[in-house]
């Protein structure tokens, strides 16, 4: 079972994780240590992975979190309110400095002239 479980490991960590369990279920099991730098991991990650099996098993272990994302610079409600903008009117803006601009004196959004130029408004 552990065996397939790990040939069907879908990620680099998820397969480490279960390596970990498969390494430390054998006869002579190495150290954590030794097991940590076998798959060139840190003793400490290792350690937090085999706590994180024991309160919450299998699953939980092998639960990997998402992260939300960096915080948008121009929130959503702004980007709609530009593009309502520029669809009211044609040739509004000659420059993405002047949207820069805009945003910073309609809706008091301070953004990047770089950040603007990605939204690639032209």
């Amino acid at each position: 079972m552990q065996r397939k479980r790990l040939k069907d490991a879908t990620t680099a960590r998820e397969k480490d994780k279960l390596q970990v369990l498969y390494w430390l279920k054998q006869e002579k099991a190495p150290t954590l240590k030794v097991i940590a730098e076998s798959l060139g991991h840190h003793r400490n990650t290792v350690q937090s992975w085999l706590c994180k099996y024991r309160e919450q098993g299998l699953q939980g272990m092998l639960e990997r979190k998402k992260s939300k994302g960096r915080v948008r610079v121009i929130p959503e409600w702004a980007e709609k309110a530009l593009e309502k903008h520029l669809k009211a009117e044609e040739n509004v803006f000659k420059s993405y400095g002047e949207v820069q601009e805009w945003l910073a004196e309609k809706l008091a959004v301070e953004a990047e002239y770089h950040t603007v130029y990605q939204m690639r408004l032209f």
